[in-house]
């Protein structure tokens, strides 16, 4: 059990509010198995000058060479900007037509519904972007469970293993970093938070992978968050 006495709880996604196979052997390969499709469909706009970047090189000169690249960089789980805007209109569709739900763990929802009353302002900061974030939280198989959160921040606030990407985050919630409790699975992101000045704490859920010598509060459910 953690004591968090401040005003502000940010989430991590994968491992954290949703199993970690859910994204990797459901979302993942729904992406792959529709991007060359979106790839023609919006060749010659700024999307793909954006994957074109993230890939290392000037431009593209087909759609399948461009589909190539988005392969390499799923496979390397690059955390990219227009790859992240890619998967993110792919799983638009999914989410619309009823292919995907999300799946997330059994004591989120409870848990972001008492955070919500107790006046805390709950957030999102993802690698996925923005857009499948809020796709995410929309349609999952609890309901739509947006309505708990005020913001979301993606790779475009900058990487989540840098410290200078939480206190962007800090300023643009109008809060000393101190007033934030920043959970993830990933100790490198951890250590992030922390260098800038985040309270943090490690989720740890069945199917996540083995983590590293940490010295970050571990919890099993968010039920083990008291709020002071």
């Amino acid at each position: 059990m953690i004591t968090f006495g401040g005003q502000l709880i940010l989430l991590d996604i994968e491992g954290t509010v949703s199993p970690l196979a859910f994204v990797h052997d459901m979302m993942f390969p729904y992406a792959r198995q529709h991007a060359g499709t979106y790839l023609v469909r919006y060749w010659g706009t700024t999307l793909i000058s954006q994957i074109a970047r993230d890939a290392g090189v000037a431009a593209f000169a087909s759609p399948a060479e461009a589909e190539a690249a988005v392969h390499r960089l799923m496979e390397a789980d690059a955390k990219v900007t227009g790859l992240k805007q890619l998967q993110g209109l792919i799983w638009e569709e999914g989410f619309r037509n009823g292919e995907l739900r999300s799946r997330i763990f059994d004591d989120v929802p409870l848990a972001l519904a008492g955070w919500c009353q107790k006046g805390l302002d709950i957030r999102i900061y993802s690698s996925g972007s923005v857009q499948a974030q809020k796709l995410f939280f929309a349609h999952t198989k609890r309901g739509d469970l947006t309505t708990h959160f005020t913001g979301y921040y993606d790779t475009t606030t900058g990487s989540k293993r840098e410290s200078a990407s939480y206190r962007a985050i800090a300023a643009d919630c109008g809060l000393q970093a101190e007033q934030i409790l920043f959970i993830s699975d990933v100790v490198e992101e951890l250590n992030a938070a922390r260098n800038a000045g985040m309270f943090t704490a490690l989720a740890i859920r069945p199917g996540n992978k083995p983590v590293p010598k940490h010295d970050h509060p571990a919890i099993n459910s968010f039920a083990e968050i008291s709020i002071a």
